[in-house]
């Protein structure tokens, strides 16, 4: 059955590569049309995926209104530009040659991913906009949402006229599904892209037979910075911490300045109204209650209502606590000091960083790549929200008017 899917996804691969952008387009609304379309049985299934689960349930869980932002944000990725045969660079060598960069689809991505039923239509829409085939293979806490979902997007494929095989869902949740996908379906896939735990990740970037696209775990920092705004301070770290505890860009630990610490009371006040759990060093546990941190919480991703708080001397020990304990995904600092945060953003590195801004930016959608098929933490290829043009790699295209090599 795999290798079928690879067979089928390859040859998908092929027509979209000789497909226009304006059928593409039409593709990606028509999907987005049969989302709305088909909302009751969509939200069916992922009410059965829900009433199983155990674990990451606000993850898992949709409703009219995120169902609806997910037809919203596949219609943001149908009106972005299409970056397929976008010229990159242009240039003439004396001899008369004319050298150009232009975007390619890379081909055939297989993608691994958990629990997030959005991440069906994100990664299909994004691969279509990309002039890409898609094999997706969804866990099974939320199998049932993403073959629902499914449905759907061989509905908008086949209404513009796409082969159906150019997105398609893994139909088990036997794990011996991704073992195939990571020998790449006798060469019929590019590219994996794992989307889930670290688990997931180690497993996928350990066997994988083909290039890996890693999306690792968000242990995310908010760095108040002893010349910070306090309302501000608290009103960032408040946001980064508690609008949403699950996603991979929500604040996992706070670090603060010793000379900043009069400020802790009044955010931690805040974080508790909130339903967060506290747990801290000496130092800030002598300015307000929270629990003990042990060494182990510098480095967890929590993805609930628990935040770490770390006192550091100043930036370079901040800088020093990410560089230990961060996975490279997301970090912000809060200050009036524009040279403080400016080496903030230099020299920390990790995929996206922020100045006075919560680190639940890092979502593709707030990018404005209409949604993301992940956050990229390695260093090659992408980098922070995969979107369309991401999922592109190039190829050169030289003119000539009869030149030859002396």
């Amino acid at each position: 059955m795999m290798l079928e899917m690879g067979r089928k996804a390859r040859a998908a691969a092929e027509a979209l590569r000789k497909t226009d952008a304006a059928t593409r387009t039409t593709a990606i609304s028509a999907i987005a049309a049969q989302i709305r379309a088909r909302a009751e049985t969509i939200l069916a299934a992922n009410a059965a995926d829900v009433a199983k689960a155990t674990r990451l349930v606000d993850r898992l869980r949709l409703d009219p209104a995120r169902l609806e932002a997910i037809a919203a944000g596949v219609d943001q990725i149908a009106a972005l530009p299409d970056p397929v045969g976008a010229e990159m660079a242009r240039w003439q060598r004396p001899n008369g040659l004319d050298f150009a960069r232009v975007r390619t689809p890379i081909g055939v991505i297989g993608m691994i991913f958990e629990s997030r039923p959005n991440v069906t239509a994100d990664a299909a829409a994004i691969a279509l906009r990309s002039g890409n085939a898609l094999i997706l293979r969804s866990g099974a806490d939320a199998l049932a949402s993403a073959l629902a979902l499914g449905e759907a997007i061989a509905a908008g494929l086949a209404e513009a006229g796409l082969p159906e095989a150019a997105v398609q869902i893994v139909p088990t949740p036997d794990r011996d599904a991704v073992g195939a996908m990571l020998a790449g379906l006798d060469g019929a896939i590019d590219l994996i892209i794992p989307r889930g735990g670290k688990s997931l990740v180690a497993r996928v970037e350990a066997e994988a037979r083909v290039p890996v696209l890693s999306h690792l775990e968000g242990i995310c920092h908010t760095y108040v910075h002893e010349d910070a705004d306090p309302d501000m301070a608290r009103e960032i770290v408040v946001n980064a911490k508690v609008r949403r505890t699950s996603v991979c860009g929500a604040t996992e630990t706070l670090l603060i300045d010793r000379a900043a610490l009069p400020m802790l009371p009044a955010v931690a006040g805040a974080l508790r109204a909130a339903g967060c759990e506290l747990r801290g060093d000496e130092e800030a546990r002598a300015v307000t209650q929270m629990a003990p941190a042990t060494e182990a919480d510098w480095s967890t991703e929590y993805l609930e209502p628990i935040l770490s708080i770390r006192t550091v001397a100043g930036l370079d020990d901040a800088i020093a606590h990410i560089a230990r304990y961060g996975s490279s995904h997301t970090e912000a600092i809060v200050t009036r000091d524009q040279a403080a945060a400016d080496r903030f953003l230099t020299e920390v590195d990790s995929a996206i960083l922020l100045h006075n801004a919560s680190t639940q930016f890092a979502d593709g959608g707030e990018f404005g790549f209409g949604a993301e098929i992940g956050i990229a933490t390695g260093r090659l290829h992408a980098r922070g929200p995969v979107g369309p043009e991401q999922l592109t790699t190039f190829k050169y295209q030289v003119r000539g008017t009869g030149q030859v090599r002396p």
